[in-house]
């Protein structure tokens, strides 16, 4: 048989190695090591800091804020929102039409470029609003480092079923923008999208084109494809 080796000896031992690192309790006659006490405990757990979101800002202050992690976050009249997470068939389509988008461009307005969900500030209040779209199209430089769209003529939202109202909220933003010329709203419950477009003497219509069937026509940058291409790889498009 093995020599049993002694057990207060082994305590004594780790005693004095863990004694300098703060732990002063120690189980008797076992040679085992006791938890900390409670207050010690209370000393080590990790300090999580709740940080407070900011009741009102300006654009300026926005935009160099460091923002909680997790989603993304829309200045509204001064109030910094945080917003949903996209769904699924909202996520398909955003990339599908991104992706019909962006080689349209390539082709036909190669000084033109998609962004996925950029940051513009509309014309009517704009230092206290920086409002986050789908998609946007715009034919300026978009220098390294920027935080805002530069002239954008064309902004897209994709409606979710579960925040219509601060979508449309948004899209009534848009035409403010100077350089703006067509806003699409394209619809996720069913097939179906909504045009604004600025009209000839620089007005803007009261409502929407509604459009269901046939070709969806964006006169911005030229281009035309069938409604249901929006819709590819959604399930939307199985019912078309």
């Amino acid at each position: 048989m093995r020599a049993r080796r002694s057990i207060s000896g082994i305590g004594r031992h780790w005693a004095d190695r863990f004694a300098a690192c703060g732990f002063t309790r120690l189980l008797r006659g076992a040679g085992g090591l006791s938890v900390p006490s409670r207050a010690r405990r209370a000393k080590l757990r990790p300090m999580v800091v709740l940080r407070k979101t900011p009741e009102h800002m300006t654009v300026a202050e926005f935009v160099a804020w460091d923002a909680p992690a997790g989603p993304a976050w829309q200045l509204i009249d001064g109030i910094p929102v945080a917003m949903a997470p996209a769904n699924g068939t909202h996520a398909v389509m955003q990339g599908q039409i991104c992706a019909l988008l962006h080689a349209h461009l390539a082709v036909h307005r190669p000084g033109c470029r998609v962004l996925i969900a950029p940051g513009v500030v509309p014309r009517v209040d704009g230092k206290e609003n920086y409002r986050i779209p789908d998609l946007g199209v715009t034919c300026s430089p978009v220098p390294r480092g920027t935080v805002e769209i530069a002239e954008p003529v064309l902004l897209i939202e994709i409606l979710s079923p579960g925040n219509p109202m601060q979508t449309w909220a948004n899209v009534w933003t848009y035409p403010t923008i100077p350089s703006m010329q067509e806003v699409l709203v394209v619809r996720t419950a069913s097939i179906g999208v909504q045009l604004l477009r600025r009209e000839p003497d620089g007005s803007w219509p009261d409502v929407p084109l509604a459009i269901h069937t046939g070709d969806v026509i964006l006169e911005s940058i030229g281009f035309q494809v069938p409604i249901t291409a929006l819709y590819d790889g959604t399930w939307l498009a199985e019912t078309a």
